[in-house]
């Protein structure tokens, strides 16, 4: 029997792009935790997937697909789970977009993308849940902040921007929300080995280069982010807010490795 400030039995969470890699991992943790998930993103096929692996460890969930950039999908995602539920507790914003390009070329197209997806879209999660949490007076908001929120990793300029920005829109409703019992607070992840980047990490110099910073010597497995999005879920948190909690094998704390 685990420690009961890290139970989540009874409580209900949404996982916006919690269908795959890191959002999956948490999805699944969450669940593992005693809570019922409800994983989406934009695609039934993974949403039906992440669905089926959440009731496989016992848990209620739905198979609502979403979009961060409809913002309709997002109203139809909370009022889905409300019917079903009769409250959200937890909500965790995994939704993210990065294309790799110089700055001095990337075109205001790809720019707004990704600010679109990545703060706006996060922005409008956190006001249509965070409406609902502020209403019953609880509630715990997760973000995916990055390791660009604090340092440059060259090239993705636009992506960098959109994750210094998450980490700033986290400490401005942190300030305005804690006080009405919604904590608000962003997990910034190091380096993750997922589907969409295995080949980067391995195959190519930045990679390698990742890996020299990382003083860990390895990079990190997705299911290694779970404790801390149960820590930031649960009410062993219940005075944490406007944190940026990295989980980064201590990337961030390094300068010379040899």
């Amino acid at each position: 029997m685990g420690h009961p400030l890290f139970d989540l039995s009874g409580k209900s969470a949404v996982v916006v792009g919690g269908t795959s890699g890191i959002g999956l991992a948490m999805s699944i943790g969450l669940a593992e935790a005693g809570a019922d998930v409800v994983a989406s993103a934009r695609h039934m096929e993974t949403v039906e997937a992440a669905a089926k692996t959440i009731e496989s460890k016992g848990r209620k969930t739905l198979r609502i697909t979403s979009d961060v950039n409809d913002r309709a999908s997002l109203e139809r995602l909370l009022a889905g789970t409300l019917a079903a539920f009769g409250k959200v507790d937890i909500l965790i914003n995994c939704a993210g977009r990065i294309k790799r390009e110089p700055t001095l070329t990337v075109s205001e197209v790809t720019w707004n993308d990704i600010m679109n997806t990545n703060v706006t879209g996060t922005l409008r999660s956190c006001q249509i849940f965070g409406r609902h949490m502020l209403e019953r007076g609880y509630g715990r908001i997760i973000n995916i902040a990055s390791l660009n929120t604090f340092v440059s990793l060259t090239e993705v300029a636009a992506y960098a921007a959109s994750k210094a920005a998450v980490g700033s829109l986290t400490k401005s409703l942190a300030v305005e929300w804690s006080s009405r019992g919604v904590t608000v607070n962003a997990i910034a992840p190091g380096v993750f080995r997922t589907a969409l980047n295995q080949k980067l990490l391995d195959e190519s110099e930045r990679g390698k280069e990742l890996l020299m910073r990382t003083p860990m010597n390895r990079f990190g497995k997705t299911e290694e982010l779970v404790g801390s999005a149960i820590y930031l879920a649960s009410d062993a948190s219940s005075f944490v807010t406007g944190e940026i909690l990295v989980v980064d094998g201590g990337f961030l704390a390094s300068g010379v490795n040899q």
